[in-house]
Protein backbone atom coordinates (compact mmCIF):
# COMPACT_ATOMS: atom_id res chain seq x y z
CA UNK A 1 0.00 0.00 0.00
CA UNK A 2 2.81 2.10 0.87
CA UNK A 3 4.65 2.06 -2.56
CA UNK A 4 1.20 2.38 -4.30
CA UNK A 5 0.83 5.90 -2.75
CA UNK A 6 4.60 6.54 -3.05
CA UNK A 7 4.14 5.29 -6.86
CA UNK A 8 1.05 7.70 -7.28
CA UNK A 9 2.44 10.51 -5.88
CA UNK A 10 5.60 10.44 -8.34
CA UNK A 11 3.22 9.88 -11.53
CA UNK A 12 0.97 13.42 -10.35
CA UNK A 13 4.23 15.45 -9.53
CA UNK A 14 5.61 14.22 -13.02
CA UNK A 15 1.77 14.75 -14.65
CA UNK A 16 1.77 18.03 -13.06
CA UNK A 17 5.07 19.64 -14.53
CA UNK A 18 4.15 18.91 -17.89
CA UNK A 19 0.41 20.02 -17.71
CA UNK A 20 0.71 23.00 -15.58
CA UNK A 21 -1.25 25.96 -17.84
CA UNK A 22 -1.73 28.73 -15.74
CA UNK A 23 1.24 31.58 -15.72
CA UNK A 24 2.57 31.68 -12.06
CA UNK A 25 3.95 34.74 -11.77
CA UNK A 26 1.90 36.97 -13.87
CA UNK A 27 0.07 40.03 -13.80
CA UNK A 28 -4.12 38.20 -13.14
CA UNK A 29 -5.43 40.30 -16.36
CA UNK A 30 -2.60 40.31 -18.83
CA UNK A 31 -0.86 37.24 -18.04
CA UNK A 32 2.55 39.10 -18.67
CA UNK A 33 5.69 38.73 -16.06
CA UNK A 34 5.93 41.29 -13.40
CA UNK A 35 9.30 42.26 -12.87
CA UNK A 36 10.72 42.15 -9.02
CA UNK A 37 13.90 42.44 -6.64
CA UNK A 38 16.83 40.51 -7.84
CA UNK A 39 15.52 40.09 -11.59
CA UNK A 40 18.43 41.10 -14.13
CA UNK A 41 17.52 43.22 -16.93
CA UNK A 42 19.35 44.11 -20.56
CA UNK A 43 18.29 47.64 -21.45
CA UNK A 44 20.04 49.11 -24.35
CA UNK A 45 19.14 52.19 -26.98
CA UNK A 46 19.66 51.36 -30.15
CA UNK A 47 22.84 52.59 -31.97
CA UNK A 48 24.02 54.08 -28.97
CA UNK A 49 26.37 51.87 -26.66
CA UNK A 50 26.44 54.37 -24.19
CA UNK A 51 23.16 53.64 -23.02
CA UNK A 52 23.58 50.24 -22.87
CA UNK A 53 23.37 48.50 -19.37
CA UNK A 54 22.45 45.45 -17.79
CA UNK A 55 20.75 46.18 -14.22
CA UNK A 56 19.98 44.30 -11.49
CA UNK A 57 16.77 44.88 -9.88
CA UNK A 58 17.44 46.51 -6.07
CA UNK A 59 15.21 45.21 -3.27
CA UNK A 60 13.46 48.44 -3.00
CA UNK A 61 12.61 47.87 -6.24
CA UNK A 62 14.47 50.40 -8.31
CA UNK A 63 16.76 50.71 -11.05
CA UNK A 64 19.24 52.99 -11.95
CA UNK A 65 19.62 54.09 -15.88
CA UNK A 66 22.21 56.83 -17.38
CA UNK A 67 19.97 60.26 -17.78
CA UNK A 68 17.28 59.45 -16.22
CA UNK A 69 18.09 58.04 -12.95
CA UNK A 70 16.41 55.69 -10.87
CA UNK A 71 13.26 54.19 -12.20
CA UNK A 72 10.65 51.84 -9.85
CA UNK A 73 10.56 48.79 -11.79
CA UNK A 74 9.36 46.05 -9.55
CA UNK A 75 5.30 45.67 -9.74
CA UNK A 76 5.60 46.39 -13.45
CA UNK A 77 5.27 44.51 -16.74
CA UNK A 78 8.53 44.51 -19.20
CA UNK A 79 6.30 46.28 -21.84
CA UNK A 80 5.00 49.14 -18.77
CA UNK A 81 8.70 49.91 -17.80
CA UNK A 82 10.13 49.45 -21.18
CA UNK A 83 7.70 52.33 -22.27
CA UNK A 84 8.30 54.79 -19.05
CA UNK A 85 11.76 54.34 -19.67
CA UNK A 86 11.45 55.03 -23.52
CA UNK A 87 9.30 58.33 -22.38
CA UNK A 88 11.85 59.69 -19.93
CA UNK A 89 14.56 59.10 -22.49
CA UNK A 90 13.07 60.76 -25.15
CA UNK A 91 13.62 63.99 -23.53
CA UNK A 92 17.44 63.15 -24.33
CA UNK A 93 17.35 60.78 -27.29
CA UNK A 94 15.03 61.56 -30.39
CA UNK A 95 13.38 58.45 -31.37
CA UNK A 96 14.37 56.54 -29.02
CA UNK A 97 14.21 52.57 -30.31
CA UNK A 98 14.88 50.43 -26.95
CA UNK A 99 15.39 47.10 -26.43
CA UNK A 100 14.54 45.24 -23.22
CA UNK A 101 15.15 42.10 -22.01
CA UNK A 102 14.87 40.02 -19.02
CA UNK A 103 17.75 38.31 -18.58
CA UNK A 104 17.64 36.55 -15.57
CA UNK A 105 14.74 36.18 -12.94
CA UNK A 106 15.56 35.98 -9.23
CA UNK A 107 12.51 37.16 -7.86
CA UNK A 108 10.75 34.09 -8.02
CA UNK A 109 10.91 32.63 -4.53
CA UNK A 110 9.09 30.61 -2.01
CA UNK A 111 9.61 29.01 1.20
CA UNK A 112 8.84 25.60 2.48
CA UNK A 113 9.52 25.49 6.21
CA UNK A 114 8.70 22.98 9.18
CA UNK A 115 8.97 19.65 8.89
CA UNK A 116 10.24 18.63 5.84
CA UNK A 117 13.49 17.09 5.12
CA UNK A 118 15.00 20.07 3.53
CA UNK A 119 13.25 23.18 4.64
CA UNK A 120 14.61 26.57 3.14
CA UNK A 121 13.82 29.08 0.03
CA UNK A 122 13.44 27.65 -3.47
CA UNK A 123 14.15 29.82 -6.77
CA UNK A 124 11.54 29.36 -9.22
CA UNK A 125 12.13 29.38 -12.84
CA UNK A 126 8.40 27.56 -13.84
CA UNK A 127 5.23 26.47 -12.32
CA UNK A 128 5.14 24.67 -9.25
CA UNK A 129 2.28 23.70 -7.31
CA UNK A 130 2.41 22.50 -3.47
CA UNK A 131 3.10 19.04 -4.47
CA UNK A 132 6.09 20.08 -6.23
CA UNK A 133 7.38 22.37 -3.42
CA UNK A 134 6.85 20.06 -1.06
CA UNK A 135 9.33 17.74 -2.96
CA UNK A 136 11.34 20.57 -3.70
CA UNK A 137 11.73 20.48 0.37
CA UNK A 138 12.94 17.28 0.14
CA UNK A 139 9.49 15.45 1.05
CA UNK A 140 7.49 15.28 4.47
CA UNK A 141 9.34 13.55 7.39
CA UNK A 142 7.93 11.29 9.46
CA UNK A 143 6.86 13.67 12.33
CA UNK A 144 5.06 16.02 9.73
CA UNK A 145 0.82 16.79 10.25
CA UNK A 146 -0.13 15.82 6.31
CA UNK A 147 -3.61 17.08 7.17
CA UNK A 148 -2.67 20.17 8.48
CA UNK A 149 -0.29 21.42 5.84
CA UNK A 150 -1.07 25.39 5.15
CA UNK A 151 0.22 27.75 2.13
CA UNK A 152 0.35 31.42 3.07
CA UNK A 153 -0.27 34.25 0.41
CA UNK A 154 0.22 37.66 1.14
CA UNK A 155 -1.61 40.01 -0.99
CA UNK A 156 -1.99 43.56 -0.55
CA UNK A 157 -2.05 43.89 2.92
CA UNK A 158 -3.85 41.14 3.78
CA UNK A 159 -2.41 37.15 4.25
CA UNK A 160 -4.64 34.91 2.62
CA UNK A 161 -4.21 30.85 3.96
CA UNK A 162 -4.96 27.78 2.02
CA UNK A 163 -5.48 24.50 3.45
CA UNK A 164 -3.77 21.02 2.15
CA UNK A 165 -4.36 17.85 2.75
CA UNK A 166 -1.17 16.16 1.85
CA UNK A 167 -3.04 12.56 1.57
CA UNK A 168 -6.24 13.51 -0.12
CA UNK A 169 -4.19 15.14 -2.84
CA UNK A 170 -2.26 11.71 -3.52
CA UNK A 171 -4.87 9.97 -3.58
CA UNK A 172 -6.67 11.99 -6.01
CA UNK A 173 -8.80 13.77 -4.26
CA UNK A 174 -9.43 17.39 -3.50
CA UNK A 175 -7.10 18.11 -5.85
CA UNK A 176 -7.99 21.71 -5.95
CA UNK A 177 -6.08 22.22 -2.74
CA UNK A 178 -2.72 21.68 -5.12
CA UNK A 179 -2.58 25.18 -6.24
CA UNK A 180 -0.04 26.56 -8.15
CA UNK A 181 2.32 28.66 -6.09
CA UNK A 182 2.83 32.54 -6.59
CA UNK A 183 5.72 34.84 -5.90
CA UNK A 184 6.66 34.80 -1.92
CA UNK A 185 4.09 32.17 -1.18
CA UNK A 186 4.80 30.33 2.03
CA UNK A 187 4.35 26.34 2.68
CA UNK A 188 3.65 25.76 6.41
CA UNK A 189 4.39 22.05 7.30
CA UNK A 190 3.31 21.64 11.11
Amino acid sequence: MKKKKIFLFFIFIFSQIFFISQNLWADEETKDYIIGPGDVLDISVWKDETLTRTVVVLPDGKISFPLIGEVLAEGKTVAQLKKEIETRLSTYVPDVTLSFEVKQVNSMLIYVIGRVNNPGRFLLNTNVNVLQALSMGGGLNPFAKRDKIKVFRLQGDKTQIFRFNYDEVVEGKGLEQNIVLKKGDVVVVP
